[in-house]
Formats: structure tokens, C-alpha cells, sequence
């Protein structure tokens, strides 16, 4: 029975949160891709989200492509606004100043009302104070925690699914190969033969052709032909595909590498087969693996 540890680079993940005034949502998702590259939609004015956030995710998965944003919506009210007390006197002197003038030449201008002089550019301010960010930044911090364990749970189901299939098809394999190597022991009589009737020919026709030399010539072609040493390897493989399957961490790479040797085997023994049936077989196994491929291309 399988182990079931293979993780998926695919995933999606959603967390929402509130606290010191504030509504705010995570979302994470990914797709496939060599290593991890991670892209960030994070508002402003908040010190050292970034940063930890990188180092969060960082720790929490190790390839994909990953998008994550975050969203804030500030609740309660509008701070008040006060009066800016240099604003207000330098506002007042202006007044004075003019009201002065104009008296001087004669002219009476009534006193302006208080909420005219409010309306004065620097006389009012927003009374909001300079934020302390730290509490809501660890608020966010936890939540996003959250929401990597919800984002990973999923993409650990993902490589649930991803195992049973890769499971599956290295099972297909070794049969295969089993295939071709019964196909294999069952060519060889005719193998033999044909070759024997080969040296014959050459023979007959050039009677200086150094018997030596040609029986070297015929078992070299033999050797050529002989698939034993694929057959091993892909037996070979076929463990260590079955090994990775229980191997925990992020062993996509390593399945990456595994197909191409994979392909290489199954390439080889097409090109060696001289039979119809092996040739039948080491198509199949072409096919197989290159639909193993595909699934890999998901495992982080």
C-alpha cells in the first residue's frame, strides 16, 4: 500500500479576519512551476509586513508559482479634527492686520464669526495620532498562519490524489517491463537463428571473409540487440519512483529527473527491439511514462 505523501503545487486558500479596527482577508493560490516564485499584493503603511510574510510562506512551501494579497478595510469613525493653535494665532494676526488697514483708510469691516475663521487654510487639523502597527501586523501574521495551513492542507490532498495516480501508472510500468522481458527471453531463439543464417549467407558469398571476424562482427550485433541491461534499469527506476512516492518534503525534482531516465530506457529499447512485440511494449511504456510526466509536472 502507498504512503501518501506527495504534496501538489496547486492550491487555493481563503482566510478572513478582523481586530483593532480593522476587516482584512488572505488569499493565497498557486500553480505549477521549476522553483518558487512568489508574488505579493500587500497594502501600504503597515512596517514589516512584507518581510514576514515572505519568511512565512518561505518556510510553508518550497516550489509553485504563489500569488497572495491581502486586503484591509478600516472601520469606525473619522478621528475629529482640532485647532491647530500656530495656525489659528497666525490666522488671527493676518485678520488683524487687514482689519487695521482697512480702518486706516476708512473703510469699517465687521468682525468675522468663528466659524468663518475655522474655514482658514492651517487652522484646523486631522487629530489622528501617529498608528502603532504592531498589534494589528501580529493579528495579520496569525491569521495568515491560518491560512497557510488551510492553503497546504489542500494541496496535500491534491498530492493525495496526484499519489494514487503516479502510484498507478508505475505499477503499468512494471508490468510492462515484466512484458518485455518475457517478450524478450521469447526473440531470442529466433534472434539466434536468424543470426546463424546470417553468417551463413556471408559466407557463402565471399570466400576470403575471415570466418573469425564475421562471427566477432554477428555477436557484436547481437550484443547490440540485447535489452537485458535496459530491462534492469527500468526495474531500477521503477523502486526508486515507488521510493519517492513515501519520501517525504518536496521530491518533484527528483521525479522530474526520474522520467527523463524513464523516457531514456523506453526510447532504448525501441531502437534494440527488432520484434514487432517488444516494439508494441516499448511504445506503451513511451506512453505511460509521458503521461506519468504530466502528473509529475504537479509535485512540489
Amino acid at each position: 500500500m502507498v504512503n501518501h505523501t506527495l504534496v501538489s503545487m496547486t492550491g487555493f486558500a481563503e482566510r478572513l479576519g478582523s481586530g483593532f479596527g480593522t476587516d482584512w482577508v488572505w488569499e493565497i493560490r498557486s500553480v505549477n512551476g521549476k522553483g518558487l516564485d512568489l508574488r505579493l499584493r500587500l497594502p501600504e503603511g503597515i512596517e514589516g509586513l512584507e518581510a514576514a510574510v515572505r519568511a512565512a510562506v518561505s518556510a510553508k512551501v518550497a516550489r509553485g508559482n504563489v500569488t497572495l494579497g491581502l486586503k484591509l478595510a478600516r472601520g469606525g469613525e473619522a478621528a475629529a479634527p482640532r485647532v491647530n493653535a500656530t495656525g489659528l494665532a497666525a490666522a488671527l494676526d493676518a485678520l488683524a492686520v487687514v482689519t487695521r488697514t482697512a480702518a486706516e483708510r476708512g473703510l469699517d469691516l465687521r468682525t468675522p464669526a468663528a466659524s468663518e475663521i475655522l474655514t482658514l487654510r492651517g487652522v484646523l487639523e486631522s487629530a489622528a495620532p501617529e498608528e502603532d502597527t504592531a498589534p494589528l501586523l501580529a493579528a495579520l501574521l496569525a491569521d495568515l498562519d491560518r491560512a497557510l495551513a488551510a492553503f497546504n492542507a489542500m494541496r496535500a490532498a491534491e498530492g493525495q490524489a496526484l499519489a494514487t495516480v503516479i502510484a498507478g501508472q508505475i505499477g503499468r510500468i512494471a508490468d510492462l517491463a515484466d512484458q518485455a522481458r518475457t517478450a524478450a527471453d521469447a526473440r531470442r531463439p529466433q534472434m539466434e537463428q536468424t543470426l546463424r543464417d546470417n553468417l551463413a549467407r556471408v559466407l557463402a558469398g565471399a570466400a576470403e571473409a575471415d570466418p573469425a571476424r564475421v562471427a566477432q562482427e554477428l555477436a557484436l550485433l547481437a550484443v547490440k540487440s540485447d535489452v537485458t541491461e535496459e530491462l534492469d534499469r527500468l526495474a531500477a527506476h521503477v523502486a526508486a519512483a515507488n521510493r519517492l512516492l513515501a519520501e517525504k518534503g518536496a521530491v518533484g525534482r527528483k521525479f522530474d529527473f526520474l522520467m527523463q531516465e524513464f523516457m531514456r530506457e523506453a526510447n532504448t529499447l525501441c531502437s534494440k527491439s527488432g520484434n514487432a512485440e517488444l516494439t508494441r511494449i516499448g511504445l506503451d511504456l513511451k506512453t505511460v511514462i509521458d503521461q506519468m510526466r504530466e502528473q509529475v509536472q504537479n509535485v512540489e
